[in-house]
């Protein structure tokens, strides 16, 4: 009923989520199901590249949702997905044990390497699953609180609060490459053998990160869904379209916006934790200024302030950019570069404006013809 109810006037996101939901029941069966001679067979190469697009289209919702509603543009937003990266990294190599490569049963090899002679306290706990999914969540939400509180009390607000959330992520990215800092430095953390007691690169493990992917996703829509359309989210999109007029009518204006800020980087984190197993590695690179930016690219492609906009630039973009990578190796951040500006001059309201665009020429033909008929 309360599905119902959020997605009654939501035709679009409704499409996307049918979409979701067909895809994925049908890939775990073509991939499990259908022998690999079969023209059907989708291959564990394409299963694993679904649930990186999946985990990057949570990513460009936890965006959408703050940028796209509450006007708050974030460049900082990678960095909540790597902390969240790194918390499911730091459980899967503690999943490894003495299989490393020195044979270690509690020092990663990386650390082995470095000459660590015991495990670094903020380590502890991570060989429970239960604790680094709170790590999941818990670091990416007290990182976004503490910093969101400092900016938001400062009234920070615009380009001012886009550039100092790049420059958290790129002094994250910093602190990471140290070795020091103890989550292996310029490599990060490779090498995972299994999650939860099951092969990492078995097929039906592959099948059952992108089915995690795929529901989180559903799920997350259906929160940010229920948000915007409560209270809550009529405030918050007042608070973007006139915050001093927000204020002044007495609402806690930076309550509001840290609230929003918080469970938007909490979704990043969960994305980040689903994506590391699939790609089998997370590094300081993923805390990179540029993945940021192209996450804006991603929601600004899609259309931003939909929701279900930002689900769809990300995997047309990600789509885009691996067949550019497959033929244009050298030169694919050049068509990157010209989408993002086409999308801004003439699509500004992104691909699903394009859509509503067409729907609307075809209605206005159709009531056109109805007056002409006798």
């Amino acid at each position: 009923m309360l599905t119902q109810r959020l997605l009654t006037s939501d035709k679009g996101g409704m499409w996307v989520l049918g979409i979701l939901a067909l895809t994925c029941i049908l890939v775990p069966i073509l991939n499990l199901a259908v022998p690999e001679n079969s023209p059907l067979h989708v291959s564990t190469f394409t299963v694993t590249l679904l649930g990186k697009f999946l985990c990057y289209a949570l990513l460009a919702l936890a965006l959408d949702l703050i940028w796209g509603y509450a006007g708050i543009l974030s460049l900082g937003h990678g960095a909540f997905f790597a902390l969240g990266g790194y918390a499911m990294g730091m459980y899967l190599m503690r999943q490894i044990g003495d299989r490393g490569k020195y044979g270690d049963p509690l020092l990663p090899d990386f650390m082995v390497f470095l000459n660590w002679d015991s495990l670094p306290w903020y380590w502890l706990g991570f060989d429970m699953f239960w604790f680094a999914m709170l790590m999941v969540i818990m670091v990416p939400a007290i990182l976004a609180w503490v910093f969101g509180w400092l900016a938001f009390r400062s009234r920070v607000t615009g380009v001012y609060f886009a550039i100092i959330t790049q420059a958290l992520t790129y002094a994250l990215m910093l602190a990471f490459f140290r070795n020091e800092m103890g989550f292996g430095g310029n490599n990060g953390l490779t090498d995972f053998k299994d999650i939860l007691g099951f092969s990492i690169t078995a097929d039906s493990t592959r099948i059952g990160l992108f089915l995690a992917s795929g529901i989180m996703l559903i799920i997350a829509y259906l929160a940010c869904r229920y948000i915007v359309t409560s209270r809550m989210g009529r405030v918050i999109v007042s608070i973007r379209d006139a915050e001093t007029r927000t204020r002044f009518c007495g609402y806690q204006v930076e309550s509001y916006k840290l609230w929003l800020f918080v469970f938007s980087a909490v979704l990043a984190g969960i994305a980040g934790a689903l994506y590391v197993p699939q790609v089998g590695i997370i590094n300081p690179g993923e805390f990179s200024p540029l993945n940021s930016i192209e996450l804006v690219v991603w929601v600004a492609t899609g259309g931003r302030g939909t929701l279900y906009g930002a689900i769809v630039g990300a995997f047309s973009v990600n789509y885009g950019k691996t067949i550019f990578t497959s033929f244009y190796p050298e030169a694919w951040l050049f068509p990157l570069g010209l989408l993002f500006v086409l999308v801004t001059l003439v699509l500004p309201k992104g691909l699903v404006g394009l859509f509503s665009r067409f729907k609307r020429h075809d209605k206005r033909s159709d009531d056109a013809k109805q007056e002409d008929a006798p």
